[in-house]
């Protein structure tokens, strides 16, 4: 049985969830591993909630990643500027033809994880939280970036699809500028070196070849003109910093005074007695 207690003494929005392991096993002495196992579960998913929130410091609104510099926009510039040259110069063209031509006469196999690589980079994030290796943001708000960088480059990215109305060379359809699987890829490697780029330089690394990676293959597998990924990464670049931009705002506008914290607690009911 799982119960709410709620602590009023503290300010934020904390909940503890109460186990009592004598009812989660139906009182069986059949299942004292299982009740063991349960109890050790408990504890430990207790205190891994526990270190989680006390290892993020406090976010540090004076840091220069919410800070909007023009240094900062210069490169997503210049690589969505030449995803727009190639629908007017006629050496950018001639370039993206002469690599579908490549890729179409040597490719026998196509290979359809870039579906998957484009998020990596952000599980990436998740998942080195989840080992105790922690980023900048705690989960609340490093799940509000990381929304809010989908939300500008969906619209963003789905927009510039339907203004262009570019061919894919593949002719499956007239919205491949720009490419919507490396613009999340790049959104999600930018996502994961703003996280870390504190601890090392090479999570971003990391992230950029993957994300590098998904763009090959949306050549390779006929599906984008280079032009097409060049932009991508723009303004899958551009939106994530964006969106470390207009955090603070969101942040104390919508989440103000809102800390998510759960943690799990063993219970043991004196009127069922000890557990056996």
């Amino acid at each position: 049985m799982i119960s709410k207690r709620e602590t009023p003494q503290m300010k934020s929005s904390r909940s503890e969830l109460i186990i009592n392991p004598r009812l989660l096993s139906g009182g069986s002495q059949n299942n004292s591993m299982g009740r063991l196992t349960l109890i050790l579960i408990a504890i430990s998913l207790g205190l891994s909630s526990f270190g989680q929130n006390s290892r993020f410091k406090p976010v540090d609104y004076t840091d220069s990643v919410y800070r909007f510099s023009v240094k900062k926009v210069i490169l997503p510039s210049i690589f969505i500027g030449y995803g727009f040259a190639g629908l007017m110069i006629n050496p950018i063209k001639d370039l993206n033809l002469k690599i579908r031509s490549e890729f179409t006469s040597r490719v026998i196999t196509k290979f359809h994880i870039d579906n998957y690589t484009q998020y990596a980079p952000a599980g990436a994030v998740y998942g080195l939280n989840l080992l105790g290796i922690k980023g900048k943001h705690n989960f609340l708000d490093r799940s509000i970036i990381l929304g809010t960088s989908a939300i500008v480059m969906g619209i963003s990215v789905t927009g510039i699809k339907q203004l262009t109305h570019i061919q894919r060379p593949d002719e499956s359809s007239f919205d491949a500028l720009p490419s919507g699987h490396t613009a999340t890829a790049f959104a999600c490697a930018e996502f994961l070196n703003q996280e870390y780029k504190d601890r090392s330089v090479w999570y971003g690394i990391a992230g950029y070849t993957i994300a590098a990676g998904t763009g090959f293959l949306r050549m390779y597998n006929n599906r984008h003109w280079l032009t097409d990924v060049v932009a991508g990464a723009g303004f899958g670049i551009l939106s994530t910093k964006i969106a470390y931009w207009v955090f603070p705002k969101i942040k104390k506008l919508f989440f103000k005074d809102i800390q998510i914290s759960f943690s799990l607690v063993p219970s043991f009911d004196p009127r069922y007695g000890p557990v056996r």
